[in-house]
């Protein structure tokens, strides 16, 4: 099919998104009553344009086209397995690590005795408990629960990304690879952040921030896939990132709500520091460019 199959696959992917972001559309933009359900089935359609590419394309034993888009543990099964708890527990570790460096350099101001921005978001919701035991059960499901049950729906957009799109892109080299398909990832983001997703004082201008993180975090992401030869290390890094980026919401201040522009892992901080990782990955452990 040659890059017919790249096309079929963006369609799917990219206009499934819309169509089923279209109720918030429709809505004037309201995105709340809709994120419930619009954020997981968006999150299928990378890998309804997998298997849209598929229906047309048989030539491939099936064997092969699933070792092929990332199935199984990739060559090297034990060294999958570590990249797989790496990703996961590695991600959390991160996101500590991004919070505490936003709180050290001025960029987040945290409030680790009352959790006053979570306590305020309890009160406003009738909700009677006291926000430090929802952050102890919220930390704990962080670590040990949510990023395993968080990956079930991150599985339909890394088959795709990474365990599909991004090989087919390595012909012309590994590091535009890594940087188009996740800059690709960012843009189908776009039915959500154009209405100020993850950056809601943005407005539509969240759309291209995203974006560019998408595009940064990419990298790391891809660079998983491509070292184990698996989806399933990815799959829990998505699962691990979306568990734990919204920890500045979690020990922020009333005072000083965050600006999640500069602060937390989707923030400008997070970037850089997502940068530095990734350029580091790759010059100390380079990945393998995969056939096809």
């Amino acid at each position: 099919m040659g890059r017919r199959d790249i096309w079929l696959f963006l369609l799917v992917a990219l206009g499934g998104a819309w169509l089923v972001a279209l109720p918030a559309w429709v809505d004037g933009g309201n995105l709340g009553p809709h994120l419930a359900y619009v954020g997981p089935l968006m999150m299928l359609t990378p890998s309804l344009g997998v298997l849209a590419v598929r229906l047309v394309d048989h030539r491939v034993p099936a064997r092969q086209w699933a070792r092929d888009t990332g199935l199984t543990l990739g060559p090297r099964p034990r060294h999958t397995v570590v990249l797989v708890l790496l990703a996961w527990f590695g991600t959390v570790v991160f996101s500590v690590v991004v919070v505490a460096l936003s709180s050290a350099l001025g960029l987040l101001a945290v409030d680790l005795t009352g959790f006053s921005l979570l306590q305020q978001a309890l009160t406003a919701q009738g909700v009677p408990l006291s926000a430090g035991t929802v952050v102890l059960v919220q930390l704990l499901a962080m670590v040990l629960l949510a990023p395993l049950i968080n990956s079930v729906v991150a599985f339909g957009e890394e088959w795709g990304w990474r365990g599909w799109l991004l090989p087919r892109l390595t012909g012309a080299g590994t590091v535009r690879a890594l940087l188009v398909s996740g800059l690709v990832w960012g843009v189908w983001h776009a039915p959500l952040t154009l209405l100020g997703y993850n950056y809601p004082q943005l407005g539509p201008l969240a759309a291209v921030v995203f974006a560019g993180f998408c595009t940064v975090y990419g990298v790391v992401m891809g660079w998983l896939r491509l070292r184990s030869g698996s989806v399933w290390p990815p799959v829990l890094a998505h699962g691990a990132f979306n568990a734990s980026a919204g920890l500045p919401m979690l020990v922020g201040s009333a005072a000083e709500p965050p600006n999640l522009l500069v602060a937390g892992s989707t923030g400008l901080l997070g970037w850089v520091l997502f940068a530095v990782l990734g350029m580091v990955v790759l010059r100390r452990w380079p990945v393998v460019r995969p056939a096809g």
